[in-house]
């Protein structure tokens, strides 16, 4: 059994109320006497006296608060559009706000502490847990179960994949897309389970203005669905993205969507797959009038732009694969503006306004992002140089004016090790590469051993070049020694 409007009004009404911790309402009609709704212990509707009221079980507002979510943390294609909606916001309530972590490939992970009621802030998701549990959950697209759909049911919010131990979560309720405002009783919700052994429709425990609510049983794709014997109503949502490319002309692709999660991420991932670059332009999404089935929209645009197709019937998308849009092209890149109207009434439903800055940012950090995967590649390609070229390069990029870090310095160590290399020929080392002169020649004679001479050459080259006595600047000055230097001094660049 579900509420009439007016019921739901006056049930929401006494919600508010101070302190109110018993949910009644008075029945006088279709009764001989006064009878009142009472919420059971599972949220399930039932009847009773008056003077039965009382020994029901009743439950308290603070458990049946929704709200609608907002997403700003994520810059991704979770964009949850809120509703503008004087009905839907007027009976929007409040959970505790919880932010999940955003893992790979769409999934979420949300970590809470003890039991309550917490709300996802990036998927409208609220769920009852009944101790401490990680919740792992993500949204899927219904075109994947589209067969599973059959009618009279329809879809009415995301479909989701949540995973944790089901006896931690005692209900779930899930975001739909619809407005009830213009409904009454006969709508009816059900949820879509997803099991290996097929689907199941699943009864729920209430519906809100906003929400689904579900007992959970166990977990697997999961999401709701409804069916009524009067015209739908539709939250909606227009979605912009503009094709990047060298022309100077401007092409976009406009999605009219519900405010679906699934369809939402729908239309991402068609245009993520498409042989075109687009960017998404960031337009306030929210229609400002609600959308319904088989009602013909029409976009216009100002000044006039080739749109194609100039005019659609509305259908909810959700099951179908390809998702629907219309094209807007202009020849010259100029502001404009694009409207979309009701055809029946030509009330505007939604409007933007599209200016160059829009989109010309995005092209400039695009730019820059080219600029920067050039440079890497450019570092990638040194990389796989051979040694030889590679080091030459590493060396003359060096820049040792303003000083090197003690690390880079050679050692007494390195430059003992390296003397034993130097051979016979240390004068010649001395004067032609080192600069040193003959005083300095003078003072390294005074020892007999020829590794202590090329030691006092490399420390007297070390005491002049102070700062700059580097295994890169060594490098440098050493062009015509054996080679077995040379990879000496290679090895010591690695260590720096």
């Amino acid at each position: 059994m579900f509420l009439s409007r007016s019921s739901r009004c006056c049930v929401c009404a006494l919600l508010c109320a101070p302190e109110r911790k018993v949910i009644q309402k008075v029945v006088t009609e279709h009764s001989p006497g006064p009878r009142t709704v009472v919420f059971m212990e599972h949220g399930e509707l039932g009847e009773s006296s008056a003077e039965e009221a009382s020994a029901q079980v009743s439950f308290t507002g603070e458990e049946w608060e929704d709200k609608e979510s907002r997403t700003d943390h994520f810059n991704s294609e979770f964009n949850k559009v809120q509703p503008y909606c004087e009905h839907c916001n007027a009976e929007s309530k409040h959970h505790e706000q919880v932010t999940p972590r955003l893992l790979s490939r769409g999934q979420f992970l949300l970590k809470v502490d003890t039991e309550g009621i917490y709300q996802c802030t990036e998927t409208g998701l609220i769920f009852e847990v009944n101790r401490k549990v990680d919740i792992k959950y993500c949204v899927l697209s219904w075109s994947k179960y589209a067969d599973l759909v059959v009618k009279p049911w329809a879809v009415s919010g995301p479909l989701f994949d949540v995973k944790c131990d089901p006896a931690c979560l005692t209900s779930i309720q899930f975001p739909h897309s619809l407005c009830l405002g213009h409904h009454d009783a006969n709508m009816t919700f059900k949820v879509l389970h997803v099991k290996s052994s097929g689907a199941l429709l699943e009864s729920t425990v209430d519906h809100s203005a906003t929400h689904v609510k579900w007992h959970v049983s166990s977990l697997s794709p999961v999401g709701p669905v409804m069916q009524s014997e009067e015209t739908v109503y539709h939250h909606g949502a227009v979605i912009l993205y503009k094709a990047i490319d060298h022309n100077p002309s401007l092409s976009f692709r406009v999605y009219i969507a519900t405010n679906n999660e699934s369809f939402i991420k729908d239309i991402s991932k068609s245009i993520k797959h498409s042989s075109k670059k687009f960017m998404k332009i960031d337009k306030p999404p929210v229609c400002q009038k609600l959308l319904q089935n088989g009602k013909k929209y029409r976009l216009i645009s100002e000044p006039e732009a080739e749109i194609t197709p100039e005019e659609i019937e509305f259908v909810d998308g959700s099951l179908l694969k390809l998702k629907s849009y219309i094209e807007v092209y202009l020849e010259q890149p100029v502001e404009f503006k694009l409207l979309l109207v009701e055809m029946d009434s030509e009330e505007i439903v939604w409007k933007a306004k599209l200016r160059e800055c829009d989109w010309i940012q995005h092209d400039q950090n695009r730019n820059i992002s080219k600029s920067s995967m050039s440079g890497n590649r450019r570092r990638k390609l040194s990389s796989s140089l051979p040694d030889e070229e590679a080091y030459d390069k590493r060396m003359k990029q060096v820049d040792t004016s303003d000083g090197v870090k003690a690390r880079s310095l050679l050692t007494d160590a390195q430059l003992i090790t390296l003397a034993g290399k130097l051979g016979k020929e240390w004068t010649e080392v001395a004067m032609a590469s080192l600069a040193l002169d003959t005083r300095d020649i003078d003072d390294i004679q005074e020892k007999k051993d020829v590794t202590i001479y090329n030691f006092k050459v490399l420390k007297k080259w070390q005491e002049k070049e102070q700062g700059n006595a580097t295994a890169q600047n060594l490098y440098n000055c050493l062009k015509n020694v054996p080679v077995e230097v040379q990879d000496m001094l290679k090895g010591f660049l690695r260590g720096t």
